[in-house]
């Protein structure tokens, strides 16, 4: 069924993105400040609140969730959250019922969890990946190994699911790795998405020196690559293209140079409950207010409706080379969930 939750501008919202913890054991340049204050424990959603919140989504009609941190695979007893939410892949429709659960994580505990999640239902996972270079994966993510982020690519592929690499594109800092990146994807069967840096929350990095615009990266790939375009969607941003050599593909999310608002159909439910409807944009509802002073399920869906109704048109990222400005939320990227 079509989903029930329209914004001002007629876009149907099928997809939800929901952040379990804003905590990480990375702190990514382009993501996080070195020195992070998380949430106190009790700001943060129970599991049985989030599965509330989700299944209020879900009887109106999503039918993609995305679940996302910080990084998800941190909080403790997430094997059975997924486990519940898989639940509800195989059920009548008019019950609410999931096309697709899937998960984006930074690869350093999915070697652990990569059966559980598979047998829960996932299929698909993205893992950001920005080098692969040891000393380079350390330096971009504070703290990160890159072993162990490789080790869970591999695990995730051999349990069955399909994967993505998201790797965030900087200049000086990985953009002379694009090619060796896709020769190794094609060797190990993933696809490559590669994302323009977006101007949110102070990480202690001046992120207009490093923006990259996609259309300039994808010329030159172009020049040594042979990539047919694709019609592909698989419910978010990303525009495909085949490598023709390796057979694998490449994805572009293009924010700052290409935004792709007109066909947004996702909002994101942050680990405090809070829904935002835009992740360029602040405005949006606490959920967690209404459902904590004890709203029942209609109180919980009228405040979904209402902040949907003030859905913007698009986002407002400005940055550097594009604008010679730099605008966008002060909350950092972890708070929301990517």
């Amino acid at each position: 069924m079509l989903s029930s939750l329209i914004d001002p501008t007629g876009r149907h919202i099928s997809y939800l993105r929901v952040s379990v913890t804003d905590r990480c054991d990375m702190r990514c340049v382009y993501c996080m400040a070195e020195s992070m204050q998380f949430l106190p424990r009790e700001d943060v959603l129970s599991f049985e609140e989030l599965l509330r919140l989700c299944q209020v989504f879900v009887k109106q009609g999503v039918r993609r969730l995305r679940i996302t941190g910080g990084e998800p695979l941190v909080r403790r007893d997430i094997g059975p959250f997924f486990e519940a939410l898989g639940s509800w892949l195989h059920r009548p429709e008019q019950m609410g019922a999931l096309d697709e659960l899937t998960l984006t994580t930074n690869g350093s505990r999915l070697s652990h969890y990569a059966e559980t999640l598979f047998n829960a239902g996932v299929r698909r996972v993205n893992v950001s990946l920005d080098t692969l270079n040891p000393e380079r994966f350390a330096q971009i993510t504070r703290r990160g190994k890159l072993a162990a982020t490789l080790d869970g690519i591999y695990a995730a592929r051999k349990a069955g699911m399909a994967v993505r690499v998201n790797a965030v594109a900087m200049a000086g800092v990985n953009d002379d790795e694009f090619d060796s990146m896709l020769a190794w994807c094609g060797e190990a069967g993933v696809d490559l998405c590669l994302i323009e840096t977006m101007p949110m929350g102070d990480t202690g990095e001046d992120r207009t020196a490093t923006y990259l615009p996609l259309s300039k990266v994808k010329k030159d790939l172009m020049q040594r690559w042979t990539l047919t375009p694709l019609p592909d969607r698989t419910g978010g941003p990303a525009r495909y293209m085949r490598v023709e050599e390796t057979g694998q593909r490449i994805g572009f999310i293009t924010p700052m140079s290409h935004n792709f608002c007109d066909s947004c159909n996702r909002v994101r439910l942050s680990c405090t409950g809070r829904l935002y409807t835009c992740l360029g944009q602040e405005d949006g509802i606490d959920l967690r207010e209404i459902m904590r002073a004890g709203g029942d399920d209609q109180a919980i869906l009228a405040g979904i409706q209402d902040a949907i109704a003030r859905k913007p048109t698009g986002h407002s990222f400005l940055l550097g080379d594009v604008s010679g400005r730099v605008e966008g939320p002060a909350r950092h990227m972890s708070v929301t969930g990517g």
